[in-house]
């Protein structure tokens, strides 16, 4: 059943607050005073303009916007050349999650230009030609799992895929993001997320990857790129997506990553931040409020089920419990943020007010919308839908992300097919 939608500012719990520099004014703080001055006319301007829904999904001129990028770029799009899946993943999957049809003859095209995209030494490079590299593979990955089709299916080269997975190997269990490249979790998240969509997930392959992503995990609760380093929004999801498809979530502190993730939402905007200290930016609706669902699931893991009491969690103070209903952030207060503050008139979404469109902000503004709008599955399935049912978007994957069907879809076709056999080649130190 979908939520009731109040009017802007009364469903946060405490209530909007403005932040308060106690008479100490410097850089940050000046910056993060200007947005909110933004979003507080926007908000304003929303209360007082009685001819317009309140809360509106502009559903057509996404859809609009979308499918002009999947035919024709503008220059502005030059400097992304060497991320032409992702162009591809980030439009299909918000078509889908806006559950609009993909044309036969567009996913054709699409299969088509991602098969040029393989690389001979397995893996997916940013455009046809290039260098194979990681985050362009999962994102071809994604791409293909969406279309769904056997000629998408039969696009992947599992065997020279896995070959080129061992060849990014490192001793101490992380990945490289491309030969000669950089490690960080990103890496590790690709290699888990592709591998278990087409059934390539060996335990050889990822040996000491969990124990490495662990080790990310710092003092703040969230996880940085490498050991050491400050905790980040996409890297601390990447690093719990990975840690759920290896079934190693109890690896980390899960207490104190609840705690990181959950003081990242905004009091005042609504949305997330991806880091302490930093401002609001909608493609954390997704980054930030997708990890929620893969901790609710972990903290369910480790804890014991009653009907009256929702289901206690010992890693969790006093007597706190999981919801049966709710994710653990304020899913009406960010569905508020995207719809008011991420949507540009002529389509597309954005980070925040007075930002520009593009494809990337409006995919993960879109997933986020999606995560806030539905919680659990099957008889556990229960939505929010702020504005009413029109805004209703389809589910999205919290690991994955791409819409749950379209993951089954995938992992049924390619547990089909054998293990291909590939000896590992590990990379040197």
């Amino acid at each position: 059943m979908a939520g009731a939608s109040p009017p802007p500012g009364t469903q946060h719990s405490g209530g909007r607050r403005r932040l308060r520099d106690d008479g100490v004014r410097t850089p940050t703080s000046a910056e993060q005073t200007k947005v909110e001055d933004i979003v507080q006319e926007v908000f304003d301007a929303c209360k007082s303009n009685h001819h317009t829904p309140q809360f509106l999904l502009q559903r057509e001129k996404h859809f609009h916007y979308l499918k002009r990028g999947l035919r024709q770029l503008t220059e502005a799009y030059e400097c992304l050349d060497a991320s032409r899946p992702w162009l591809c993943y980030w439009i299909l999957h918000s078509l889908e999650l806006l559950d609009e049809p993909i044309p036969q003859l567009v996913a054709a095209d699409v299969c088509q230009f991602l098969s040029r995209c393989q690389s001979p030494q397995g893996g997916f490079g940013g455009g046809p030609g290039q260098h194979p590299h990681l985050a362009p593979t999962y994102a071809a990955v994604n791409a293909l799992c969406i279309i769904g089709t056997e000629e998408a299916f039969g696009i992947i080269d599992r065997k020279k895929l896995l070959e080129y997975l061992h060849s990014l190997k490192q001793p101490d269990g992380s990945f490289l993001m491309h030969l000669g490249g950089e490690v960080d979790v990103r890496s590790a998240y690709c290699a888990a997320s592709v591998a278990s969509l087409t059934n390539i997930l060996t335990p050889t392959l990822f040996a000491g990857t969990a124990e490495w992503i662990a080790r990310c995990q710092n003092w703040e609760g969230g996880i940085g790129g490498v050991p050491g380093m400050e905790a980040h929004g996409g890297y601390t999801f990447c690093g719990v997506a990975a840690l759920v498809i290896l079934k190693k979530e109890h690896l980390l502190n899960l207490r104190s990553l609840l705690h990181w993730v959950t003081g990242r939402q905004m009091r005042f905007e609504g949305g997330f931040q991806g880091r302490c200290n930093k401002l609001v930016d909608g493609c954390y609706s997704f980054w930030q409020a997708g990890l929620l669902p893969l901790l609710h699931r972990a903290l369910h893991a480790r804890g014991n089920f009653t009907a009256s009491q929702g289901m206690s969690v010992p890693s969790l103070a006093g007597d706190a419990a999981l919801s049966m209903t709710r994710w653990m952030f304020d899913q009406p207060a960010l569905q508020e943020y995207i719809l008011l503050c991420c949507q540009c008139p002529a389509g597309g979404l954005l980070d925040k007010p007075g930002k520009s469109r593009d494809f990337y902000h409006t995919c993960y503004c879109l997933s986020g919308l999606a995560i806030a709008q539905h919680f659990g599955s099957g008889d556990l399935h229960h939505e929010v839908v702020l504005g009413g049912p029109e805004n209703r978007l389809q589910a999205t994957h919290p690991v994955y992300n791409i819409t749950p069907e379209k993951v089954m879809r995938a992992v049924m076709h390619f547990l089909q097919q054998p293990l291909p056999g590939v000896e590992p080649v590990v990379a040197a130190e």
